[in-house]
């Protein structure tokens, strides 16, 4: 009885490895389950579990064929996008700048208050600090990364304001 049981089992752990697939070759990128086609473009066998493979969309014809534009850069926007105005886009420009103008003052007042507060790494000592001398060292590398962060936040925005269109009056 025991042996039968063992033999049914066995036959069970076998079987779905008699249900999967073929073998697998690999030619590069490709696959393959064709062993005469492996055969002659040299294609290794694949061990250890099964294979899936999603075919991907191919690149539509008309992009390939168009002429990439000069420095490598991809197009600004595509031909099929709708035009605007001249007097609309100078609106939008002048309105863009006005907010990156409203932003650089809010981040460089706001740099002002972190470095008077940062205080050239010696931030005046509170109540904790002085019973707590280490959070005293965690607040004073707190001000420092805030001051190095809004640091770059205002070159990000002076970035921003200079690749705009010169301002027209």
């Amino acid at each position: 009885m025991k042996n039968t049981l063992i033999s049914l089992l066995l036959i069970v752990a076998a079987a779905p490895a008699a249900w999967a697939q073929d073998r697998i070759y690999r030619c590069g990128n490709e696959y393959t389950n064709n062993a005469a086609q492996a055969k002659e473009r040299g294609c290794k066998l694949v061990e250890g579990g099964n294979v899936t493979v999603v075919q991907g969309a191919r690149p539509a014809a008309a992009a390939a064929q168009q002429p990439a534009p000069a420095g490598g850069a991809s197009p600004a926007s595509p031909p099929s996008a709708p035009r605007v105005s001249s007097n609309d886009q100078k609106a939008r420009d002048s309105d863009a700048r006005a907010i990156l103008e409203s932003e650089l003052r809010k981040a460089e007042s706001r740099h002002a208050e972190l470095v008077k507060e940062y205080n050239n790494g010696a931030p005046e000592r509170n109540a904790l600090d002085l019973r707590n001398p280490q959070r005293y060292m965690e607040r004073t590398a707190e001000l420092k990364a805030s001051v190095a962060r809004s640091e770059s936040d205002i070159a990000g925005i002076k970035r921003e304001i200079a690749r705009l269109p010169a301002a027209s009056n």
